[in-house]
């Protein structure tokens, strides 16, 4: 009779190894979910904005260019129609849609370039050694804080025809009434006031943050070479404030192109006509009528493309520029 201490062969059966005591167990599982956690948590972290940018970013974005590529009615937005390109030929040939550009243009030189000037100038102030320049500050930002809607409609008392501010003030220096709402130039230059005052504080803050970074050596190196404030405003802050002013222009312009409360309120009745004549419809606006009002959801999903289209083909001349000018260098 064979021992049980060996095998059928005649070999010694090699006994089992022990189980591992259970501290050793709830150690090396620790040990694993430490790995996991360290290399798999950063992106647990994340994911929340990817999952939220993916439901309300991409996916719009994409189905918003699927529709724009067939005929498609807000009444019956599951009703497609494949048209290709057409909804984008129609906009080469409509004259409301340039008309449109050329307003959302007009409106963004006659907003973006002040109001960049005018923050950049409060910024340098507030820089400065000013009594009170935390209140100054708060001043600044309490536009951008303001609601569109009761800016606006403030702006649409001053500009009034008849009983408005600004015509009570032209009437005191001898000019006559202005129809602020009715005129082309008019209208896209009291619309252009309202985006300056909403955003010229925001803007300044971002200059004055920028500036707090600037070395205080170089306004006293150029103070002892006699350099006056200008001097000191024109060598020194322009040049140190040149990403961010870069950063500025691009984010006017993006808001430039978008803007949609401020023309859809300063003529209420107009609605988004942009006055009686589309004498300040914006992009923005004549989406809003091809979409929400005149119901063609397909036409206005090619005008959504258009607008990011042309955002597009802006930011590739800058960066064709900035590639340029360090080329020259």
């Amino acid at each position: 009779m064979a021992s049980d201490t060996t095998t059928t062969t005649g070999a010694p059966a090699v006994p089992p190894p022990p189980p591992p005591p259970a501290g050793a167990q709830r150690s090396a599982w620790r040990g694993r979910r430490h790995r996991w956690g360290v290399r798999w948590g950063p992106y647990a972290h994340i994911a929340p904005f990817f999952v939220l940018f993916a439901a309300f970013g991409i996916f719009p974005l994409l189905y918003t260019g699927w529709a724009s590529l067939h005929r498609v009615e807000l009444t019956a937005p599951t009703d497609m129609e494949w048209v290709g390109l057409r909804n984008y030929a129609r906009l080469l040939d409509d004259e409301f849609f340039w008309n449109a550009l050329r307003n959302t243009v007009t409106i963004g030189l006659l907003s973006t370039v002040p109001q960049l000037l005018m923050a950049l100038g409060i910024a340098h102030l507030l820089h400065g050694r000013l009594r009170g320049s935390t209140f100054f500050r708060v001043v600044a930002l309490t536009p951008y804080a303001t609601s569109v809607a009761a800016a606006t409609l403030v702006f649409v008392l001053l500009f009034g025809r008849d009983f408005g501010l600004v015509n009570w003030v032209l009437g005191l220096l001898g000019a006559g009434p202005v129809d602020w709402q009715n005129g082309r130039w008019t209208s896209q230059f009291a619309v252009s006031t309202i985006v300056i005052w909403r955003w010229t504080g925001y803007n300044a803050l971002i200059y004055l943050a920028a500036l707090q970074a600037v070395p205080d050596e170089l306004y006293e190196a150029a103070a002892l070479d006699g350099a006056s404030r200008w001097q000191q405003f024109r060598h020194v802050t322009v040049p140190s404030l040149r990403p961010t002013i870069l950063f500025t222009c691009v984010v006017s312009t993006i808001g430039a192109t978008q803007l949609f409360g401020e023309p859809l309120l300063f003529n209420g009745s107009a609605g988004a006509t942009g006055g009686s004549d589309h004498q300040f419809q914006t992009l923005g606006l004549y989406l809003y009528e091809q979409g929400w009002v005149n119901l063609h959801l397909g036409r206005a999903s090619a005008i959504a493309w258009a607008m990011l289209l042309i955002l597009l083909l802006a930011g590739a001349a800058v960066a064709l520029v900035r590639a340029w000018r360090r080329r020259t260098r």
